[in-house]
């Protein structure tokens, strides 16, 4: 039974906020973002009007991937505080309407997790199960073809007990074993803890991963192209993507919707679901039995462009079982901004994005900085901090630290993010030309335009999965209906005209400001049967024609 069937599902229509808590503000001057900046902060999100928090990992760690090698499940890492700052987190966010979410990393621990390390004593200890463990292949060399994210063997040789142990990721990042009960067992207790405390959900690392092919059989060649083929040459049919995983999110949604007992509101699965096909992208929603939202990795990459966006888009939704809530987001810690990644930092374009983000149907999630058009920051390898990519790891899409740099506050040398004596973990961008003081008095900038946009998004399609029906457009525009709402979007460098009738425009990526030519402002009616001429990358928001506020 779900507990929460009848509950308001309160991330339907949402806009949800990853925040990475390492560079999003320093409060103790040790030149690292801190809970203790989350909590100051909470006003601003607010004035935002996001919906929820995503907290990048904020649990112990040695930091080799900066939290997601977790040495300890239940509790705080010490750079950001003490679980008392995270319950007055979620008390503070909860006193404004906001939700937070933890982010859990199922697939692998850090080898300095005492499971791992009472693993690697014999092969009779209690934990060696926990972990995937193998005598050498044939050749004498590792048991398969698998290959880490660093494009190395994805498996480490452990002289002591004389077998190689699975890493996916770094060596210090033991994968562990999910054919194992006990693990089901702990991971159980995991979550139970955190929701009880008050956590509204997890984001869920790695979510396609978990289970490992029991026979550990070589990965076949990719065939396929792009940055969701697997890497390296080999597709990751054997090492990931395992049926069995979906068993496990089958009994975590038991658990998030509270059976036996029940908790106070709906708690959300937003899964890492790095899949390149919508197909096996909505299995991860299973029949409504396992997690409510999965992120949509094919929309990420897509081209910034009208056929693209919106083929992925149409298939998405296409795909997924009815009443599914589909996920949209542009940027991450792994895969950069899209400010930088689509639009090459052209405001026109950023606005263009932001619009689109806004009015799709189900839940929008936003990256730290997102809302000021924040872009990647070309951090020097002498200052690099990420193992996995330093130098451009071959296996990302360039250095990730590019997209992890301090939030960018005001216009100071460390962009407001620490005090200006301290030394920012990474250096910080460019606060003068982009920052939220820079822009959060200004009625015309990037900022307050993103805020107009939640504000209408909760106004059209707050605690609900809007309808969505695109429409015939010229090249170049794409043009959809989004519940009571019409979007109009022109993804080329040249004015496009779209005929067909609209009513009152509600929002533009222009602001007031309207060239020759160009959409009207916000509110400002046409003569009948006039058309509607779009500058290059423009977007409009308008009333469909003939549909009130609020039918």
């Amino acid at each position: 039974m779900d507990s929460n069937s009848g509950q308001h599902r309160w991330w339907h229509g949402a806009v949800l906020y990853q925040l990475y808590v390492r560079s999003w503000l320093d409060t103790n001057g040790d030149g690292y973002g801190d809970l203790g900046g989350v909590i100051a902060k909470l006003d601003y999100l607010s004035w935002l009007g996001v919906d929820g928090i995503w907290l990048s990992p904020t649990m112990p760690s040695p930091d080799d991937d900066w939290g997601y090698d977790v040495s300890d499940y239940l509790g705080v890492h010490p750079d950001f505080g003490t679980m008392d700052y995270i319950d007055a987190l979620i008390a503070g966010a909860g006193q404004r309407g906001m939700r937070v979410l933890l982010d859990l990393v199922p697939n692998h621990t850090s080898s300095a997790h005492p499971w791992f390390i009472d693993a690697a004593g014999s092969r009779d200890s209690g934990h060696r199960d926990f972990y995937v463990w193998s005598g050498p292949g044939p050749d004498g060399g590792p048991p398969n073809n698998w290959l880490d994210a660093t494009g190395a063997a994805a498996w480490a040789w452990h002289e002591p007990t004389g077998q190689y142990y699975l890493h996916n990721f770094l060596a210090s990042q033991p994968d562990l074993n999910w054919w194992e009960p006990r693990v089901h067992e702990e991971f159980s207790e995991i979550l139970r803890f955190w929701l009880d405390r008050g956590v509204a959900g997890f984001r869920i690392d790695v979510a396609h991963g978990l289970y490992k092919d029991a026979k550990l059989r070589d990965n076949p060649p990719e065939t396929g192209a792009g940055p969701l083929a697997g890497h390296f040459g080999q597709q990751p049919a054997y090492s990931a993507n395992r049926p069995e995983t979906h068993q496990v999110y089958r009994d975590w949604r038991r658990i998030a919707d509270g059976c036996p007992g029940g908790y106070p509101g709906a708690r959300v699965l937003l899964g890492e679901t790095w899949v390149a096909d919508p197909g096996r992208l909505a299995a991860f929603y299973g029949n409504d039995d396992e997690l409510q939202l999965a992120f949509n990795f094919p929309f990420v990459f897509s081209a910034l462009a009208a056929p693209d966006m919106s083929g992925v888009v149409a298939d998405t939704l296409a795909r997924l079982p009815a009443g599914a809530c589909p996920v949209w987001t542009a940027s991450n810690h792994d895969v950069g901004r899209f400010p930088t990644r689509w639009c090459g930092g052209d405001e026109r374009k950023i606005r263009l994005a932001l619009l689109v983000l806004a009015t799709l149907p189900g839940t929008t999630v936003l990256y730290y900085g997102d809302e000021i058009g924040m872009t990647d920051v070309d951090v020097p390898l002498e200052l690099q901090q990420d193992k996995m990519s330093r130098g451009g790891g071959t296996g990302w899409q360039g250095n990730r630290d590019r997209a992890r740099t301090p939030m960018q506050w005001d216009s100071s040398p460390a962009a407001g993010f620490t005090a200006a004596q301290v030394t920012p973990w990474l250096p910080a961008g460019d606060g003068a030309a982009v920052s939220v003081a820079g822009q959060q008095d200004d009625p015309g900038s990037v900022l307050r335009f993103c805020r107009d946009l939640i504000s209408l998004r909760r106004a059209e399609f707050g605690s609900q999965i809007a309808g969505y029906q695109a429409q015939p457009a010229p090249p170049g525009l794409w043009a959809y209906r989004a519940g009571d709402l019409t979007v109009l979007a022109n993804f080329s460098g040249r004015p496009v005209t779209c005929h067909d009738p609209v009513g009152p425009v509600l929002l533009s990526t222009a602001g007031n400001a309207r060239p020759a030519g160009q959409a009207r402002p916000a509110g400002e009616t046409r003569p009948a049967g006039a058309g509607i001429v779009l500058a290059p990358w423009q977007g409009i928001i308008a009333r469909t024609a003939g549909a009130e506020a609020g039918d």
